[in-house]
């Protein structure tokens, strides 16, 4: 999911939550907590499952990280680098993306991976006094990403009151 607005400085914003088919996998948890209680009482094992079903799912959700890029940054998680140390944004899909978030993965590069989610965009870090030589960062959409730190390269920041 991702947004634009001016107000905030927020100029792309991508939450990489768990696809439908791994939360419905997640909450197959609930009834597998229900069948260790339901030897003591049904009422209190479909509670228990219940709430471990519905605790894992959400657990997953809230947990996922966000890609943003804003008041000139890219943010990937707890991570932000200056959209001015970055070079061009390279969009890799399909085989690409699988090769960089695997067997073309430098040990030293900054990653936000997340498996269901095909798209991957690798940015060069420009300087030089950083020991991290690219970022890695998953996304569903590669090419809304790009555009945003190239926006955010080339616009000039405000600064802060």
């Amino acid at each position: 999911m991702s947004s634009a607005s001016a107000g905030s400085g927020v100029v792309y914003r991508e939450r990489l939550s768990p696809s439908l088919w791994f939360l419905v996998a997640a909450a197959v948890c609930g009834p597998m907590a229900a069948l260790v209680f339901a030897r003591f009482d049904t009422t209190i094992a479909l509670i228990v499952g219940a709430v471990v079903g519905i605790g894992v799912v959400w657990l997953l959700i809230a947990g996922s990280p966000s890609v943003a890029v804003r008041d000139g940054e890219l943010v990937a998680g707890r991570a932000h680098i200056d959209a001015s140390l970055l070079g061009e944004p390279e969009i890799l899909t399909g085989e690409e993306a699988r090769n960089a978030r695997g067997r073309d993965l430098d040990p030293r590069a900054w990653h936000l991976i997340r498996g269901g989610i095909d798209g991957v965009i690798r940015i060069p870090v420009l300087d030089e006094d950083d020991p991290t030589p690219v970022w890695i960062v998953s996304t569903r959409t590669p090419d809304r990403l790009a555009a945003a730190i190239r926006r955010a390269q080339v616009t000039p920041r405000t600064p802060r009151r």
